[in-house]
């Protein structure tokens, strides 16, 4: 029952779809019946055309959410132990956070060139900041009761971390991971659709380029159904991990 409630919206949205596009109220040309799309979809992917572009996605969001997710934490734990470094990199850290990641695709096409190196750094650019913060928040968690018990329990500085600090800061690296993941999906898309030779995102406007919107669509319904498989696949490893080295934050 609740797997059929999941599926319950999505199947009257594409009911809604299926009537719309089959009254003549719309062209076919800029609304394809789902039929169509499955059809190009299943063509698409016998070709190997949109293997080959789902494989380019996956690719560059896995290296670089990965790069993105250690670069946030290392970085978070230094500016919080270190305050003066805080004081310091306050102001450029805020202005480079309030500059949306797209807006630096013409610089990095000129510093990078049209290629991965573009997308890579795009992708951090887009989850530095969620990962960053939501950790710099976890570990201020840490209270001057939760060094005074370490020191009374003369516990090593990994101990320490490993022990205190970590757990304590679990909850908001997680949100800030979730985050980061969400923002650095859609970012990727935005620019493969701007600056890539490969990608789901360079294949939709090269669809529209060609004026097929049947295969428009597929790019779209691919890029959103990866997203959500992606992003509960993503909860499903973090839920197993936090139980196996945190059962007590996982409960």
């Amino acid at each position: 029952m609740p797997a059929l409630r999941t599926l319950l919206t999505p199947l009257l949205l594409v009911v809604y779809w299926q009537i719309i596009a089959g009254s003549g109220l719309v062209s076919n040309y800029l609304l394809p019946t789902p039929m169509t799309v499955l059809h190009s979809a299943l063509a698409m992917w016998q070709s190997g055309v949109l293997p080959e572009h789902i494989s380019a996605s996956l690719t560059r969001i896995v290296f670089g959410f990965s790069l993105s997710s250690v670069a946030g934490l290392l970085f978070a734990g230094l500016i919080t132990r270190f305050s003066p470094l805080n004081e310091l990199l306050a102001a450029p850290l805020a202005l480079l956070r309030m500059i949306p990641p797209l807006a630096m695709t013409p610089l990095l096409i000129l510093w990078l060139g049209i290629g991965s190196a573009t997308q890579y750094t795009i992708i951090i650019m887009a989850s530095f900041f969620p990962i960053f913060l939501n950790a710099r928040d976890g570990f201020c968690r840490v209270t001057e009761q939760h060094r005074e018990l370490a020191h009374s329990l003369n516990l090593s500085t990994w101990m320490y971390v490993s022990r205190i600090v970590v757990p304590s800061a679990v909850p908001s690296i997680v949100t800030g991971l979730r985050l980061a993941f969400g923002y650095s999906w859609r970012s990727l898309i935005g620019a493969e659709l701007i600056a890539a030779a490969s990608g789901l995102g360079y294949m939709v406007i090269n669809a529209q380029e060609m004026l097929r919107t049947d295969e428009v669509f597929v790019g779209i319904l691919v890029i959103g159904i990866i997203g959500w498989l992606l992003d509960a696949l993503f909860m499903q490893g973090i839920n197993r991990l936090l139980r196996r080295r945190f059962p007590e934050i996982a409960s």
